[in-house]
């Protein structure tokens, strides 16, 4: 049985087809450099995703509009990709958090996530004047 994936290593966009060796290998034709044979290894055999949500925002100690608390939050993601059974782990976790203001982007949030080597980050820069 034969599985069909496109590559998305580059604009090309090859049609890749895959054959499953016994041996839990992977035989991969279609592609048109060896970047498609190491990106269907990677999503059939150890899938990973960059993960992009939004936090709260801490807003103790801040003078701010209450209207304005219950819908301000920062985008944040992971500054590399985390393997994708465990996302749903990343994701409640990043909306259990509550950013404290000034921020600034890179700033890491959550450190080295289950210890995946996989941080979570400020995706952009906030101040308190933006509550103002």
């Amino acid at each position: 049985m034969s599985e069909e994936l496109i590559c998305i290593t580059c604009p090309i966009g090859c049609h890749l087809s895959i054959e499953r060796l016994p041996e839990g290998k992977l035989a991969v034709s279609g592609n048109r450099c060896p970047r498609g044979i190491k990106y269907a290894n990677e999503e059939l055999l150890n899938p990973k995703r960059v993960v992009s949500a939004t936090a709260a925002i801490d807003y103790s100690g801040i003078e701010h509009e209450e209207s304005l608390a219950e819908i301000a939050r920062i985008p944040v993601r992971t500054d590399a990709a985390y393997p994708k059974e465990g996302v749903n782990e990343v994701l409640a976790a990043i909306y259990a958090l509550k950013v404290k203001l000034p921020i600034k982007r890179g700033t890491i949030l959550l450190a080295d996530f289950k210890g995946s080597g996989v941080n979570v980050i400020a995706a952009r820069s906030l101040g308190l004047e933006a509550l103002a």
